[in-house]
């Protein structure tokens, strides 16, 4: 068994360019280039949190909007975390984190079930950070959850500032997809009993 578990993926469309790698037995080292400094701090809090080691070069329109860039790095995180994961064997599959930032508390929970669902809840009028839109935080991990292939759950509890909102469901995201990653020695195999994911 690679002691590692790494993938690399680059991906080009007319809006985006995206070199990207991914380490999951990592030490939470990032170099995050998207062109939005905000999306940058998220995605290094991820890294740092999830224990990813993370690779990110991102040009994309965002003359025109912040939308595709975010949207297709997370598509590209999720293929990388998909392929990373290979076969699935032996890692613990679930995992759940209630994230703390100041006001705010977030819960994240995953499963990496192979079935594609996202339920993202938070009230209406959410407020956003100063310089990122909050229902980009929301496509995000769309994008990542249907590209992973993983079931995620996302609610805001509480929270009054949008930075802190923000951070903390990157933070939570980044705390369960890790215990969801992590290989667990007590795991047989495959984590179903489909023996398949």
């Amino acid at each position: 068994m690679s002691s590692h578990r790494t993938a690399s993926r680059s991906r080009k469309t007319a809006e985006t360019s995206i070199e990207l790698s991914i380490d999951l037995d990592g030490a939470g080292v990032s170099n995050i280039d998207t062109g939005i400094p905000f999306f940058d701090h998220m995605l290094t809090l991820f890294s740092k949190h999830g224990l990813f080691d993370l690779n990110v070069k991102t040009v994309g329109d965002i003359g025109v909007d912040f939308h595709h860039t975010i949207e297709d790095t997370g598509i590209v995180i999720g293929d990388c975390l998909r392929e990373a994961l290979g076969t699935k064997a032996g890692i613990r599959r679930y995992g759940c984190a209630y994230l703390p930032m100041d006001e705010t508390l977030a819960r994240v929970v995953v499963d990496l079930s192979n079935r594609p669902h996202l339920e993202f809840r938070a009230p209406a009028g959410t407020p956003s950070a100063p310089n990122m839109p909050f229902t980009l935080v929301e496509e995000f991990c769309r994008a990542l959850a249907s590209n992973l292939r993983a079931n995620i759950h996302v609610e805001l509890l509480y929270g009054r500032d949008g930075h802190h909102i923000a951070e903390a469901i990157f933070k939570g995201l980044a705390r369960a997809l890790r215990d969801a990653c992590e290989r667990d020695a007590r795991v047989i195999g495959i984590p179903s009993t489909k023996d398949a994911l």
